[in-house]
Order: C-alpha cells, then structure tokens, then sequence
C-alpha cells in the first residue's frame, strides 16, 4: 500500500489535486476514474518507496524473455500505426502483459510520460528490460517521427538475436550433457570401483602397471584431500565469477574464447551478423555513425570485439572514416572490411552492411552444424579415453593375476 498524489479535471473543467492510499499506480488510477475525474498526473510519494525499492530489485532479478519483449513490442507497433494515443497504448500493454516485472516496468513508463518524459527517456529507466539498444532506436524513431517503422526493426533484431542464440544453445546442449555425465562416472569409478579393486590387487604382491598406480594414486589424493580440492575449485570458480564480472575480465575471457578452434570461428561470425545488422538498422534510422558505434560496442555481446569498435569510435572522431580502421581492428574480417569500404564509397553502406548480415547469418548455420558435427567426434574420444584407462587399470594387474594362478 503506497501513498500517491494526483492532480486532475473535474466535469466542470476545475483542477482538482490531493493524496489518496492505494495499492498500486494502476490501482491509484482506477479510483480516480471511479470518481468521474479526467486524471493529469500521478506520482507515487515516499510512502511507496520501499515499495518501488523491492520492485526494482524483482525486475533486476527477474527475466523478460525473448518472446515476451517481441509480442509487447509488436502489440506496441501495431497501436501506434492504427493512432492509438501513446498513454492509451501504454495502457493497454499494461492490461494485457501477463509478466508481471515488464506490467511493472509498464506502470511506471505511463506515469514518467505523464509527468513530461518522452517515451525513449521512461523506457531507460528500466534498463534490466530495455537494452539501449532498444532505447536508442526508440529515440531515432521519436526524432525522425517513424517510430512505427523503427518499431518494425527493433522486432527483425530481437528475432533475429533469439534465433542465433537458440541455435547455439540447442547445438551446446548435448555436448554439455555429455560432459557432465562423464565426469559423474569418472568419479563414481575413482571413489567406488578402483578401491575395492586395489585391496585385492595389494594383497597379491604383484608389480602394478602405471594406469593402475596412476588411479590408486588419484584415489588417495581424492581421498585425503577431497576438502582442499573442494576449496580451490570453489575458489577458483568464485574468483573467476567476480574476475570475469570487471572489464578486464570480459576481455581477457571472451578474447581467449576466440582463440578457441571452431568455437571461436562460431562466436566471431555470429558478432559479425549482429554488428552489420544493428549497425544498418541504426543508419537507416538516422542514428549518427559515432553514436550507432556506441550502441554496437554495448550490445555487441564480446568485450574483445567492443575494444575494437571503441578504436574505430576513436579514429572517427578523430576525422578519420570508418573502412580504415576497421582494417586495423582485430575480428572484422577482409570481407567485412571490404564491403563497408564500398558502401562509404558509393554512399550505399546501409545495403552493404544489410548484405553482410545476411551472409554471416548464414555462415553462423553453417558453423553451429560444424560444431555439431565437431563435437561428436570428440565427446567419443573423451569417452573411449576414461573407458580405456579405467580398463587397463583394472584389468591388466587381473591378467597378471591370471598368469600367476596358471603357473
């Protein structure tokens, strides 16, 4: 229950303000219209604070998804194309969005355009839902007056990002599975079936082979020192945790990913596919060129790739133009250099830009189906491996065994 003050008409045309206890803006909004008044502005007072503390902590902690944020985004384009009013659209969206951390986000936009904010600047204040990506071409949009049309692009680019990332995530699933499985069993038979075997095999007096001293030895380190395993693992896994949290760490991490065979092939291209695609969108929203490279270095998703767009931001501004020092930078491969430089050329870099997104959207399935095809081979060697040592362990000290009793 919070506190909120309101102002707003009467039936007379009389300017009418005053406080009243509800439990939420929208429930606020409902009593001033019970009470036939036409409301002008609703603020929340600091009675409500706590209130709006714990909701910015759920919407930081809670996810929008993909899908969520495309059928808001579209319902939006398709009632400001029909010239529904902005503040009945926000409405509406708010009336009919089911997750309840974007109603939120919505219930706080319509008040913030209320009290003057344009529709970019209230959509910033929720950035945990709104990227900046998102943000800026909502304000292209409000500045050239097509935001319909810009709305229409925002749609094609988080499609598009939710398709290359479900791709990646399908194609990352089984090896992972995999991985994990195996693991389990290498420890099950490290802690379980070798010390049942090595009591047997000590009381033969027989020359172990190495697989089999390489195991009992792995056993009693695991054994004794199962706490300080535990400790360093946790330790590592918690200092990377916050390491990879700072900017150096995102560099250090993702430019190591990149170095990574067909992993890294895969991570670059689909950087690639997204660079070209935003960055065309952007110019033919009339977002300026310093601007739009700002906005790739954010939504880019690889630190590595965000300094070298940094750098060509540098040049730039420095009166340099874009093909020349994107030929400088690390990860933009001659094709892409190439192309940009005749688009500035020709005057035509929105067309080239939109080429090359099509081109590595394509590579990008072909090289999700290379991995694919890449990891099977090798989750089978990683098998036959721990398959192999655990029998040559086992079994060759029992062949001994076997030569032993015969003579």
């Amino acid at each position: 229950m919070g506190t909120f003050r309101y102002k707003a008409v009467n039936e007379t045309g009389n300017t009418l303000s005053g406080t009243l206890e509800a439990e939420s803006l929208q429930n606020a909004n409902a009593i001033i219209a019970s009470r036939g008044l036409i409301l002008v502005q609703l603020t929340e007072e600091n009675a409500g604070q706590i209130d709006s503390l714990l909701n910015r902590i759920q919407e930081l902690t809670s996810n929008v998804k993909p899908r969520e944020l495309i059928l808001f985004t579209k319902q939006f384009r398709s009632m400001l194309r029909a010239g529904v009013p902005i503040i009945r659209i926000m409405q509406i969206l708010e009336a009919q969005t089911e997750n309840k951390v974007l109603q939120h986000a919505v219930t706080t936009i319509i008040t913030s355009i209320r009290q003057g904010s344009s529709i970019s600047d209230a959509f910033e204040k929720h950035p945990a839902i709104f990227s900046r990506l998102y943000c800026s071409m909502l304000r292209a949009g409000e500045i050239s007056g097509n935001l319909p049309s810009v709305l229409e692009r925002l749609i094609y680019i988080i499609e598009h990002e939710a398709k290359i990332k479900s791709d990646i995530k399908s194609a990352m699933q089984y090896p992972i599975m995999v991985l994990i499985a195996l693991s389990i069993a290498f420890l099950v038979l490290l802690t379980f079936v070798i010390p049942q075997f090595a009591g047997i095999f000590a009381k033969t007096g027989l020359a172990l082979p190495w697989p089999t001293k390489v195991a009992i030895a792995m056993n009693l380190f695991l054994k004794n020192y199962w706490y300080l395993i535990l400790g360093v693992l946790v330790g590592v896994i918690v200092g990377l945790t916050q390491f990879f949290k700072t900017e150096n760490g995102k560099f250090v991490r993702d430019s190591f990913i990149m170095t990574i065979p067909v992993v890294g092939s895969l991570i670059q291209k689909a950087a690639m596919s997204r660079f070209s695609s935003i960055f065309a969108i952007l110019q033919s929203s009339g977002v300026p060129v310093r601007q739009a490279l700002t906005i790739l270095s954010d939504t880019v998703g690889n630190a590595a790739i965000s300094r070298s767009i940094d750098y060509v931001r540098e040049k730039i501004e420095e009166g340099s133009g874009l093909a020349a020092p994107l030929k400088a930078a690390p990860y933009f491969p001659p094709m892409v250099v190439d192309m940009i430089a005749i688009g500035e050329e020709s005057g035509n870099i929105e067309e080239m830009l939109t080429e090359i997104s099509k081109h590595y959207d394509d590579e990008v399935e072909y090289a999700v189906k290379a991995l694919s095809d890449a990891i099977g081979p090798i989750l089978i060697v990683g098998l036959a491996g721990v398959v192999g040592f655990f029998a040559l362990a086992i079994y060759m000290p029992m062949w001994d065994m076997t030569k032993m009793v015969k003579k």
